[in-house]
């Protein structure tokens, strides 16, 4: 996919938007009920700078309207659906056309071209089950390209290192916690990374510091690049870093940015941190109107030296919301509790949960203190709770799980 030229994209988003509006307000009786009680007339939408008139959209929203209530074409023209955790009892259920899917393999091409990826290169894609959809995506954009796609697997990373030994692979494209694991692997099985082909790391799913990227890059002599997905809907590579590394260019012909104050939602200034809030252009199944994504941002316009014209983002670590990213995936405070008490079939009077980095890969751990609705003389009656507990999480999650049983004072809500 080409990169628009600078004078075409504020038209270029404006006519996308309002044929996204209307195509929202038509479809969708939440869009048009909200446009209503807005009090908004689609005909005066005349700027992008229109669009701060409408409501925000949020996670909760998406579990509300479960499993169809926000596909804005009819499920004869759907050709895929995806499912994501949601916030609370409801996954997410994002639709895909046939032209959705198109769309996605264009825009992943072009992430993946300002990667340095080119017909030349094998690439091989490794994501856990909670991404699997992203997996889809890289190797329908990565063959689009004419690469060699090794596709996602799941494989074990013994299984995954000798693959990219054996098959000679250039691109890696995974999680960083993956990778991590990855690297741990390597010099496990005391294999110099310099007999290795591997020379791009393409990360997504979670946001890293320069620490970790010196660090992995180091390790396996690669050089690596960030991508910025939403593991619920649409898609991976909304926005993906040129060869200069100094923000991500985002896909602003198909996705239209905002940074606002995610405490008042006043819109701010381009430089200015805040919350990231994204408005679908082009997607037909699933339009999102100013979603709030609680990711940390801030917009840069001043012109990249790779003269892409697209606008860029500052990604920080720090959310807005009362998410957990973990390995790519988002989890729901909310909903951690609730699968907990499910599975329990009570209310631990003490719980603790936190993302948690043992050394290869991240995951939820949830400390959970034994009071007398979980006390037992049979330890083995506890571990087997404990594992089943985890196992249920695990499974309605997405995630990896760790619970620790720990006495009440140790514990806090």
């Amino acid at each position: 996919m080409q990169n628009p030229e600078p004078e075409d994209i504020a038209q270029l988003q404006l006519e996308r938007l309002q044929s996204t509006l209307n195509r929202a307000d038509k479809n969708v009786p939440f869009h048009r009920n909200r446009f209503l009680k807005a009090g908004i007339d689609l005909s005066q939408i005349e700027k992008i700078s229109d669009l701060v008139r409408f409501p925000f959209m949020e996670r909760k929203h998406l579990g509300e309207h479960y499993p169809y209530g926000l596909f804005a074409v009819p499920l004869r023209d759907i050709v895929r659906i995806h499912t994501a955790p949601g916030t609370m009892t409801n996954p997410t259920v994002s639709g895909y056309t046939k032209s959705d899917l198109l769309l996605w393999q264009d825009v992943v091409a072009r992430a993946l071209a300002a990667s340095g990826v080119t017909a030349h290169d094998i690439v091989q894609i490794r994501f856990d089950a909670g991404l699997a959809n992203w997996g889809r995506d890289y190797k329908s954009g990565a063959e689009a390209m004419e690469a060699s796609v090794i596709p996602n697997t799941s494989l074990s990373i013994g299984k995954q290192l000798m693959v990219t030994r054996d098959y000679k692979t250039s691109v890696f494209i995974t999680t960083p916690s993956v990778a991590s694991l990855f690297a741990s692997q390597i010099f496990k099985s005391e294999i110099n990374p310099t007999c290795l082909n591997l020379k791009t790391l393409i990360l997504v799913g979670e946001y890293v510091d320069d620490e970790f990227r010196k660090r992995i890059e180091d390790q396996l002599h690669v050089k690596t690049w960030l991508h910025y997905g939403l593991s619920e809907v649409p898609g991976p590579s909304l926005a993906f870093e040129c060869k200069y590394h100094n923000g991500l260019h985002v896909n602003e012909d198909h996705f239209l940015p905002e940074i606002i104050d995610p405490e008042t939602g006043e819109l701010l200034k381009d430089g200015e941190t805040g919350e990231l809030v994204l408005t679908t252009l082009t997607t037909r199944a699933f339009p999102l109107i100013r979603f709030r994504t609680g990711d940390r941002a801030c917009l840069i316009r001043k012109p990249c030296e790779c003269k892409n014209p697209l606008i860029r983002i500052k990604w920080f670590e720090n959310r807005t919301d009362d998410l957990l990213s973990i390995g790519g995936v988002k989890v729901h405070h909310k909903q951690i509790r609730y699968h907990i008490e499910r599975s329990l079939g009570t209310v631990p009077t003490c719980y603790h949960f936190v993302k948690k980095d043992n050394g290869t890969k991240n995951l939820l751990e949830i400390w959970i203190a034994v009071d007398e609705n979980l006390f037992s003389d049979e330890i083995k009656m506890l571990e087997r709770l404990m594992h089943s507990t985890g196992d249920y999480l695990q499974e309605n999650l997405g995630v990896p799980v760790r619970i620790r049983l720990k006495e009440k004072s140790s514990v806090s809500i």
